[in-house]
């Protein structure tokens, strides 16, 4: 690979290009990432041995480029700036694919908003994307991701290179390091300068990328993926031809399969990449929206759909529907919440969620679409976060989860409520015999930062209060998207034609 230093505004970025055999010239592809160009030497061959030019740079401020590093700032520009740099090149043939997963894929996105067309690329693949500051600190509910971003910081914030095992050091160290207020002097405990930490919480929303020019785009996810949802909002309102691919992986995608992973859902996905980036640079990709989503437990591929689909209901406080076990009213108390990371439930004589669980399903059922919950709730605090868990159990009462969703609310002091939890993507067979368990909760601690409940923001509260509440079983229930009508597809066939 040689390397070169790309000229951008008061920095040089440095840049591996990797060419294919030949005299070319050839279409590039692009990936700019934090995370150290050295980790792509093997994704830059394989582009090369088909054909591209790999062109991968640290972003600035990261590993060998220069600059100072403030995450999801400069990447629209130097980004543009690399694009007008690669079809300068002699063995450019004037054809870009912007590509990268989760920041990268961000760094991908952000090239596709400029008005001058040798600075935007032709095509994007966008892979489990972490689309900004804001997005990626908060739920689209407004609960703060604690746990993901906490490790995200201690690991690559405001430092040129990486320490992936950072934060699992300093928990153990001190196992109660997220718990400790307030959650700003984070960095102090972390022992290690994060001046980026606060203003983190303070990003506003962005604008989702919208492209200046309409252009494909492939957009990969994962069902346990925290951007799953993200993946699949991007695919959906792109105005481009648009492909999506989503299996049971994680945010590692293939490299990080879920338990309900089948041998029919090994991808290569190196090689779909290309063929779908030739499609697109070829202008052979038809118009609209089109994808495959893996179901978990079995060995099917089933197409997506951008609306939600048909959705079956269970009501609240029904025999067949979701019985309740526990906790019409309950208190959630942020000195003892529940958590994220576990998945047993103990018993209180004060309950600290409302417990459901269906009776055995009868035969198997297949789920694919967005799942929610829809509450009629009161609390007696000035705000309140109302997390919903579903898991699903098996013969032996083994829980595997399936669908998790969080929203703040501020109504009025005990007044009744009607409102929903969005549950993201489902994508899973039910065995018969299996039964759904649904909780609903107060808190998701660690994943999600404690509601301090005296109104204050959870990023700076020093004080915590517990809260009581009561979940009205009457216009209470879970929406789940049952498979119907739609036959298997082929991967491949779907996201690449």
């Amino acid at each position: 690979m040689r390397t070169a230093f790309v000229p951008v505004s008061r920095a040089r970025l440095a840049t591996g290009v990797q060419l294919p055999a030949g005299g070319g010239p050839f279409p590039a592809v692009v990936l700019r990432t934090p995370y150290g160009l050295h980790r792509h030497l093997d994704e830059a061959r394989g582009w090369a041995a088909r054909g591209f030019a790999a062109v991968i740079q640290d972003v600035r401020g990261r590993y060998a480029s220069e600059g100072d590093w403030h995450p999801y700032r400069h990447e629209d520009a130097d980004g543009a700036a690399t694009l007008r740099w690669v079809r300068g090149r002699h063995w450019s043939d004037g054809r870009v694919v912007a590509a990268g997963a989760s920041y990268a894929a961000h760094c991908a996105l952000a090239a596709t908003t400029n008005d001058d067309p040798q600075s935007r690329p032709d095509a994007v693949i966008a892979a489990v994307p972490a689309l900004g500051l804001a997005e990626t600190a908060r739920e689209a509910g407004g609960v703060e991701r604690l746990a993901a971003r906490a490790g995200w910081w201690a690991a690559h914030g405001d430092r040129p290179d990486s320490d992936v095992t950072a934060l699992d050091k300093a928990v153990a160290q001190d196992p109660r390091l997220l718990e400790h207020l307030p959650l700003t002097a984070f960095p102090a405990r972390l022992g290690r300068p994060l001046p980026s930490w606060a203003a983190l919480w303070d990003e506003p929303l962005r604008p989702a990328p919208v492209p200046h020019a309409p252009m494909p785009i492939l957009a990969v996810g994962g069902t346990r993926d925290p951007f799953a949802d993200d993946t699949l909002r991007l695919w959906a309102n792109w105005p481009g031809p648009a492909r999506l691919l989503i299996g049971p992986w994680g945010h590692g995608l293939t490299s990080e399969p879920a338990p309900e992973a089948r041998p029919g859902h090994r991808i290569r996905l190196g090689e779909l990449y290309v063929r779908w980036a030739r499609a697109a640079l070829d202008g052979t990709l038809p118009p609209g929206r089109r994808g495959a989503i893996a179901l978990g437990g079995s060995e099917h591929w089933y197409p997506a759909e951008p609306e939600a689909g048909e959705r079956t209901s269970r009501p609240f406080g029904t025999p067949s529907g979701l019985r309740l076990l526990q906790g019409g009213t309950f208190v959630a108390d942020p000195e003892r919440p529940v958590r994220s990371d576990e998945l047993n439930v103990e018993r209180r004589a004060v309950p600290d969620r409302v417990l459901l669980v269906t009776p055995p399903l009868p035969r198997p059922v297949d789920l694919v679409g967005t799942a929610e919950a829809r509450l009629c709730a009161t609390a007696d605090t000035p705000t309140a976060d109302w997390a919903v868990r579903v898991v699903a159990l098996d013969l032996a009462g083994h829980a595997e989860p399936l669908a998790t969703g969080i929203v703040r609310r501020s109504d009025p002091v005990g007044a009744e409520a009607v409102f929903r939890v969005p549950l993201g993507l489902v994508a899973r067979r039910l065995p018969a015999g299996s039964r759904l368990r649904v909780e609903v909760a107060g808190h998701h601690f660690p994943a999600h930062a404690r509601n301090p409940h005296t109104g204050a923001d959870p990023v700076h509260a020093t004080r915590l209060a517990a809260s009581r509440r009561t979940v009205g079983t009457a216009g209470s229930s879970l929406l789940l998207p049952v498979l119907s009508g739609r036959r298997p597809v082929d991967p491949l066939q779907e996201t690449c034609s």
